[in-house]
């Protein structure tokens, strides 16, 4: 049986392109939560399917390795062999180009990174403080077909659990590709598979829920309404209009729409804002142009969209998704906190930051003298909030009570 690639194995197997971790980590841009498709297969290695292919990625300082496996007509099946898999970038030449610019396009490396971490680090104090540390997180530019129906199924959902249903999707509407390792890899479905009748419930017996009904009518309309290309055709059209036109789909509301806009169709501009997000313009940015305003209206979330492309400029939805990953893994660290926290599209829906925890070790995170004492206070308060809930409880004193008592008093002087 084939196997999941290895660099160390076999490097003239694989391919490569100039590129430095300080425009791209691997670790950071594929498990962030903007696709959901890439697993770690190996130590650095990531595989997954772009294009209708299945890849294998790593990267050393100065360089990003690929390995690009052939399709397997009979993918899963017992007839099944590592020699009928083979690398395609040993194959002719010209495929060899084809990958590499699939690979650049589906990482926009013509975007220097490196220029636009120093314009929002001169335009914004929170992000130069700490940006040097987190580097190379950029945006993906994925397949619209992919992205807009993965960011359907994130409704009121978590990251691991969506990135299950994406799984099922692909399992059971795609066509299949490859076997590695006992896992079979799929092609994302058609925009046909989809709106197929019978979707609906096949999908609500894989535990997709009310979210099943939303793929199969958003995939109806989209070929009865505007056609096979109509969304790849929203790359060409103001943002404004094709995030509208995106509303106009089942299940997709204004916070999906700036998502897929921003990932799949070239709107760099486009700043996905929830509450948590506003929370965050309010209390590290001192937002107040909502005038008290309770509830995350269409006027507060254009407000918001604007008051952080003013900031950081055409690129603020590439800044904004960085900045919210340098603050919370940040805090995560310099707190200690080894509880779930927010992170990037997490913090749009509802995930952690489990993943980037080994992030600590590998960057050596320093904060100020000043920032340190204030992360501890905050640590500090949280206990001693903990703490007065069991007070109020009004129970016998434990020795564990009494021991963060203690360590409260401690952390307080």
């Amino acid at each position: 049986m084939a196997k999941h690639a290895v660099l160390s194995s076999g490097a003239k197997l694989w391919r490569s392109l100039p590129c430095a971790k300080s425009e791209l980590r691997l670790e950071l841009t594929l498990a962030c939560g903007q696709t959901f498709r890439w697993r770690e297969t190996a130590e650095g290695h990531w595989t997954g399917v772009i294009g209708g292919r299945v890849w294998t990625l790593t990267q050393t300082e100065d360089t990003l390795w690929y390995y690009v496996y052939t399709h397997q007509s009979g993918a899963g099946g017992e007839n099944s062999s590592e020699d009928s898999l083979r690398a395609e970038s040993v194959s002719a030449s010209h495929h060899s180009e084809v990958e590499a610019e699939m690979l650049r396009d589906y990482f926009q490396l013509h975007v220097k990174l490196g220029d636009l971490y120093k314009e929002w680090g001169a335009a914004d104090s929170h992000f130069k403080k700490i940006s040097d540390i987190f580097t190379g997180v950029r945006m993906l530019r994925q397949d619209p077909i992919e992205c807009l129906f993965s960011f359907i199924c994130t409704s009121n959902n978590h990251i691991s659990r969506i990135q299950g249903m994406v799984e099922r999707l692909c399992q059971t509407l795609g066509s299949p590709l490859c076997q590695l390792d006992q896992t079979s890899y799929h092609d994302f479905p058609t925009l046909s598979a989809l709106a197929d009748s019978g979707v609906e419930e096949r999908l609500r017996d894989l535990g997709f829920g009310y979210r099943a009904r939303f793929l199969q009518q958003s995939a109806k309309q989209i070929l009865d309404t505007h056609g096979p290309q109509w969304l790849v055709g929203l790359r060409n059209v103001p943002y404004l209009e094709a995030r509208d036109s995106l509303r106009t789909l089942p299940g997709v509301g204004t916070k999906v729409a700036d998502c897929v806009c921003l990932m799949c169709l070239d709107k760099c501009e486009a700043v996905p804002v929830d509450t948590h997000v506003w929370q965050i313009a309010k209390r590290d940015y001192k937002y107040t142009s909502d005038n008290g305003q309770k509830t995350l209206t269409e006027k507060v979330h254009k407000d918001i969209g604007d008051f952080f492309r003013k900031l950081w400029g055409p690129y603020a939805g590439w800044a904004h998704s960085v900045r919210i990953i340098i603050h919370y893994v940040s805090i995560s660290f310099t707190v200690d906190l080894l509880l779930p926290l927010i992170c990037l599209f997490q913090v749009l829906f509802c995930g952690d930051l489990k993943k980037f925890q080994n992030l600590k070790e590998m960057t050596g995170l320093k904060q100020p003298k000043n920032e340190e004492e204030r992360e501890r206070e905050c640590k500090g308060l949280k206990m001693k909030r903990e703490f007065d809930l069991h007070q109020k409880k009004k129970k016998p004193k434990s020795e564990r009570q009494k021991k963060a008592k203690m360590f409260v008093k401690t952390e307080e002087v």
